[in-house]
């Protein structure tokens, strides 16, 4: 399956304030999503905001919600994005065929909206090094489960890359800068 800017979406989630801080390797992974949207603003692909909870969880931290000022946040109570029914409509009526997952928990709602796209014919590409869990163990058993399901892994300098598909796309020296 090719990745290209056309056929895919960015689905966001839970990346909350609440969650966050007991994320393992947070930091890592804070820096890998914020090139990784920023990266993806740069192809104009479009972005679906989820947030489990809020109330008790908070919002998706201001950091990346300043990246993503004009996209509406959708709130869930299910763990998986798409048993919320505005985020499956807007999947649906996106008409695209590929959802660039990223966020966490990993293992929960993660895996679980994976799973939920591919039960809709839509084709998952998850960014591992943009995903995190609390716990080690609970995210690499989560992707090695995803994968076997049929999800496509990535990291967001490959994705990124493999949106560009060489060297004379117009937004080649954009996204190496931005990968440095």
């Amino acid at each position: 399956m090719i990745i290209t800017p056309q056929n895919s979406l960015a689905v966001v989630v839970d990346i909350q304030e609440k969650l966050l801080p007991h994320i393992h390797q947070k930091d890592e992974i804070l820096k890998n999503t914020n090139i990784l949207v920023e990266g993806l603003k740069i192809f104009d692909i479009p972005f679906i905001l989820n947030e489990q909870y809020p109330q008790g969880l908070g919002n998706t931290i201001e950091e990346l919600r300043s990246k993503l000022e004009n996209v509406q946040s959708l709130e869930k109570t299910c763990f998986s994005c798409c048993a919320n029914e505005q985020t499956r409509e807007k999947i649906i009526k996106s008409k695209k065929t590929t959802a660039i997952v990223f966020g966490i928990e990993t293992h929960i709602c993660v895996l679980q909206t994976c799973l939920d796209l591919i039960a809709n014919n839509i084709s998952p590409v998850l960014v591992v090094d943009c995903c995190g869990s609390r716990k080690k163990q609970d995210k690499d058993l989560a992707v090695q489960r995803m994968v076997q399901a049929g999800v496509i892994p990535t990291s967001y300098e490959a994705l990124l890359f493999e949106l560009c598909k060489s060297s004379k796309h117009p937004n080649f020296k954009e996204i190496s800068k931005l990968v440095k």
